[in-house]
């Protein structure tokens, strides 16, 4: 082997970039190899492309839907390539940073498809096709994850996109339906709508977003079917046929029928990458869904390989990945560390959906006595100004000790505020420490302080229950 690393990192996603600018930084000598774009699927065709157009949406549809506070916009249209370009103008610009920020942290980067070839080993395919084999004394596994693929419904079919594919349409489709009511197709389906689209949403469970509890959901359903858009729930697509330029999906469930599209957007999740890693090479054995399982250090049952993000249990977000790629980093340089923060979930609907900790329906099934405290923009002078009152802030606290255990929020930016929840419970504050902190008025953060205060029967601007 005429290379030899500390440590090479297999993918260059928000977990694997980062990983590799952390060891560089700890005196690594550090290899970061990538087979497609570097910034992986969240900066090219993820998180940040698909934020980029759900603002653009945004901003048509407050527009075109400003009447009643004196704003006309008369002739207003959507410039759809306009708005593509616009938003692969971001991705360029942040991919590129991502290049600079290995450099100037000492990391090397490297194109080509990398897989595992024995202990202490990578071997390295270019674009030739030519092979090295290089040595490491870890590994880090950070490759992500793909759109899962309903058999009858093949992507081979331009009118059938995923995720992907939803962010490059030229044109907006007259009707399209979404196959999965998650995170992305309620994002993506939203965008659509606010574009002027007709919008069926099919979910085989029965509420969208069923990571959250119920009445969180409840606002972005309702705004959406203010738009147009159907959701047919307790549903599952069972076919698909062509019909001339239309294409028609059967369905069955609580409700059973055709709808006929022009466009269908699959959203059912994502497998991991873990199929042609190499992985039998050192003796690592995948789970039932394909995860690699590690341990609390990132560490798999291979000494020296560790994995991160997508690839592993947990759900699939970009600053779990991120946060996994800094702890492997610690672990392998010889520090102190585990994977054992707070992670949010984040939903970038109309209105947006945020929480950290457990659901109150968890928290209720574990027996655990609680005080909710629920407080509504509809009552936030802030949410009034900003013509945002739709949703809630809360806080849910152990009724015993006053521990904060769990914050949500539906809302104008609860992206935003869902970063002092997350504070809140990294610090282990208590319900007291939320309602006492002074928050700056007029906000929307207040919120938070006004639903803790609920919580403890000290509501100022609510009624106490």
């Amino acid at each position: 082997m005429s290379e030899s690393y500390d440590v090479v990192v297999i993918g260059s996603g928000p977990g694997g970039y980062v990983c590799g600018i952390r060891c560089a930084q700890l005196g690594l000598k550090t290899l970061v190899v990538e087979k497609g774009e570097l910034g992986g699927v969240c900066l090219n065709v993820g998180c940040i492309p698909s934020k980029a157009l759900i603002h653009a949406s945004k901003v048509y549809a407050k527009a075109k839907g400003g009447a009643h506070l004196g704003v006309i916009a008369n002739d207003i249209r959507v410039d759809v390539p306009t708005m593509i370009g616009w938003k692969d103008g971001i991705v360029k610009k942040l991919t590129g940073g991502v290049g600079m920020l290995l450099k100037a942290n000492g990391a090397s980067h490297r194109m080509g498809t990398a897989k595992l070839a024995g202990a202490g080993k990578v071997a390295i395919t270019d674009a030739d096709g030519k092979t090295a084999v290089i040595g490491a004394k870890s590994v880090v596994l950070a490759t992500g994850s793909t759109p899962i693929q309903i058999p009858f419904l093949p992507y081979s079919d331009p009118d059938i996109v995923h995720s992907t594919g939803a962010l490059s349409l030229q044109v907006v489709p007259n009707h399209l339906v979404v196959v999965g009511g998650g995170i992305v197709g309620m994002e993506l389906g939203g965008v659509y709508a606010r574009l002027g689209a007709k919008v069926t949403v099919i979910e085989a469970l029965d509420q969208v977003l069923p990571s959250f509890d119920k009445d969180l959901v409840r606002p972005v359903q309702s705004k959406q079917k203010k738009l147009g858009v159907s959701h047919l729930l307790s549903t599952r697509v069972e076919a698909m046929r062509r019909e001339g330029d239309e294409i028609v999906l059967s369905y069955s469930g609580k409700k059973s029928g055709e709808v006929r599209c022009d466009k269908v957007l699959v959203a059912v999740g994502r497998r991991p990458n873990s199929a042609g890693l190499g992985l039998e090479t050192v003796g690592i054995t995948v789970n039932k869904s394909g995860h690699v399982p590690v341990d609390a250090q990132q560490k798999t049952s291979a000494s020296g390989v560790y994995a991160i993000g997508d690839l592993v249990p947990g759900p699939g977000l970009a600053h779990k990945a991120s946060k996994e790629g800094e702890v492997a980093a610690e672990v392998i340089a010889g520090h102190p560390a585990a994977m054992d923060a707070v992670i949010a979930s984040v939903v970038y609907t109309d209105p947006e959906v945020a929480s950290v900790g457990p659901t109150l329906r968890e928290l209720k099934a574990a027996g655990r006595k609680v005080k909710v405290g629920k407080f509504g923009f509809g009552a936030l002078g802030r949410a009034m100004t900003a013509d945002a009152t739709d949703g809630f802030a809360r806080v849910i606290g152990d009724a015993e000790t006053g521990d904060v255990l769990a914050i949500q929020i539906v809302g104008a930016e609860a992206s935003e505020l869902v970063n002092e929840a997350a504070l809140t419970l990294e610090m282990a504050a208590v319900l007291e420490d939320v309602g006492l902190t002074v928050h700056a008025h007029p906000t929307m953060s207040e919120a938070l302080m006004e639903a803790a205060k609920a919580a403890l029967g000290e509501a100022i601007h609510a009624i106490n229950r």
